[in-house]
């Protein structure tokens, strides 16, 4: 690959913009909001960084992207003052600086909005900007007053005293941006920002950082999404295992173009290209309700085993503690009644999955989609309903026993229900299947037969590593995903629930995982797919659903919805058979 591309970004156009008069005149007068010369960073077994070089002109959107583990969090973490680099230099507004902190970074500017939120649920808006920035202007009437006045200077629209458990994932990201902004970031890094939006959430963002553009403030984007990028960013720097391989001009750079930077290959499409849907049902669910206080207003009471993390991994329990199995025992026992009205977290929700097809469930985050997850999986008790894997009713049985009757688990949160960070890859590979082989044998553990399986899984799902026994904590997000794929596809199971599977992943992961699920499939495999990429959800499925309150809503053909539909869809804006737009022959009959 050559380390030059067609479509280089110049450092300013050769005329204004009409978007953006003078823009270059101040930029090319003003020293760079960044410039990064000489990045090293090593780490045991890898070097994450090398020789990378990047400057970040004042006023622009500047996006970095790169597949998973090619260094691109490393490198922020280190313009954010959370590490240090092993070599190079860092300068900000033309001089050179040294964090030794977040607080050091912050203090030259500098703000980090990063993917996964950092809000306290029960706190409001304003109680949440204030913390730990008590100093700045009090907690009072001048604090409210300085929220108001950046939300109106930006467009973000913020409430200072919603809470934030009310606010969807939309409002809780301008409320994050806010936050630097309050602390006075005139530069901001944005980590995966519209992963969780829906589409009509990325043009509303899209408009706010254009907001902060026209201020004069800096944006450093990260993300996979390439067709996003080339839409909000007014220069892009790719970075290839580790080190910068370029730079290429939004303008007339193109998807194909910028994945072959990052991959070396074309933009994977998530199209399935012919149906292997059968007769045949593999999951039903019907009825499922499940209420706040996880009890049902009207129907057979039952009380509901609390989330467990170690439950789901399926953690062996201490010799003398009692089995969690004990946990589901429980279930169809009479439970204390409740006041009639508690809020339904899922209402009647019923569909059947039969082999060889994937149902992809689509909605805003927050409207039930966890709490169906964790029904299906056992990890809490439905208040009314019946599931059924594959003939036998499973609505009471263990976690451990459905993994072991055949459902497999891609966690929407890899780092909570997926993983033990701390732990190396091959104990990792054991989790949700301790009792399976190659994992035991005769109700023994065996860890050489798991550690010869990590190793396979290593290779044909091309986790980048440099060994097992490191910790999952050491791997990349993209890579601790293809590990979590590569075992619970090992156990050949005959029903998937793949939630967000791509989630934060770059498009070299993202080709393996669909081939995966789209491989499966063939063979039978019956596929919930829940995901905030609709793109992902439109390609890959067999049959659309959409989610709002708890309740299944609306319904869709994947061949026909366009992403912009099934976002209205999600919002509430529309029910029952969602018609798509008449497509012209061939634009939509590849699946």
């Amino acid at each position: 690959m050559s380390q030059r591309h067609d479509n280089f970004a110049p450092p300013c156009p050769s005329a204004p913009t009409p978007s953006g008069q003078g823009e270059c005149a101040i930029n090319a007068s003003s020293p760079p909001a960044v410039e990064l010369h000489g990045i090293t960073k090593r780490f045991p077994g890898v070097v994450a960084n090398k020789d990378i070089a990047i400057t970040v002109r004042k006023g622009t959107v500047h996006a970095l992207i790169g597949e998973n583990g090619a260094g691109k969090s490393t490198l922020m973490k280190i313009l954010y003052g959370m590490q240090k680099p092993d070599e190079g230099t860092i300068a900000v507004d033309g001089e050179q600086v040294s964090f030794h902190s977040p607080g050091d970074a912050i203090a030259r500017g500098i703000g980090m909005v990063h993917q996964h939120f950092m809000l306290a649920d029960n706190l409001t808006v304003l109680e949440n900007v204030v913390l730990g920035g008590e100093k700045l202007h009090g907690i009072g009437g001048k604090a409210r007053r300085k929220i108001q006045e950046i939300s109106d200077a930006y467009g973000l629209g913020v409430q200072p005293d919603a809470l934030v458990e009310d606010l969807g994932v939309a409002d809780r990201q301008r409320v994050e941006i806010l936050k630097v902004l309050y602390r006075g970031a005139r530069i901001l890094i944005l980590d995966e920002p519209t992963a969780v939006l829906v589409p009509q959430e990325v043009d509303a963002l899209f408009d706010n950082l254009r907001e902060l553009k026209s201020e004069g403030l800096t944006v450093i984007f990260i993300s996979h999404k390439l067709g996003e990028i080339l839409k909000v960013a007014d220069d892009i720097t790719v970075i290839r295992r580790g080190t910068t391989v370029g730079t290429a001009d939004p303008k007339t750079a193109t998807t194909k173009q910028l994945a072959e930077l990052m991959v070396g290959s074309e933009l994977p499409s998530p199209e399935t290209r012919e149906s292997t849907v059968t007769d045949v049902p593999m999951l039903r669910v019907a009825g499922l309700t499940l209420t706040e206080s996880g009890v049902a207003s009207a129907a057979p009471l039952t009380t509901a085993a609390p989330e467990d993390p170690a439950a789901v991994l399926d953690i062996p329990e201490p010799r003398d503690a009692e089995p969690r199995d004990a946990l589901a025992k429980t279930a169809g026992t009479p439970a204390a009644p409740v006041a009639v009205g508690a809020r339904k977290l899922l209402d009647d929700i019923s569909f059947t999955i039969h082999k060889g097809e994937i149902l992809g469930i689509a909605g805003v985050e927050g409207n039930g989609q966890t709490e169906l997850i964790e029904a299906l999986m056992g990890m809490n008790s439905p208040d009314a309903g019946v599931i059924t894997l594959d003939g036998t009713d499973i609505t009471t049985t263990s976690v451990r026993k459905r993994r072991e009757g055949g459902i497999g688990y891609i966690p929407e949160d890899r780092h909570r229900h997926g993983l033990l960070l701390e732990s190396s890859l091959w104990e990792n590979r054991i989790l949700g299947h301790v009792t399976e082989a190659p994992n035991s044998k005769r109700g023994i553990l065996d860890p050489k037969a798991a550690r010869a399986d990590t190793e396979r899984i290593v290779r044909e799902y091309d986790v980048r590593t440099p060994g097992i026994d490191v910790t999952a904590a050491s791997l990349s997000g993209g890579n601790q995903q293809k590990l979590i794929v590569g075992r619970e596809m090992s156990h050949h199971p005959k029903f998937l629930i793949a939630a967000h599977p791509t989630r934060g992943v770059d498009v070299g992961a993202q080709a393996q995982i669909w081939d995966a699920i789209r491989d499966a499939r063939g063979e039978g495999l019956a596929v919930l797919l829940i995901s905030a990429d609709l793109d992902e959800l439109i390609g890959l499925s067999d049959t659309l659903r959409v989610m709002y309150r708890g309740r299944l809503v609306a319904d869709a053909d994947p061949a026909t919805i366009t992403p912009e539909e099934l976002g209205s869809a999600m919002t509430g804006a529309a029910t029952g058979h969602l018609e798509g737009n008449d497509q012209q022959p061939g634009d939509g009959d590849a699946r």
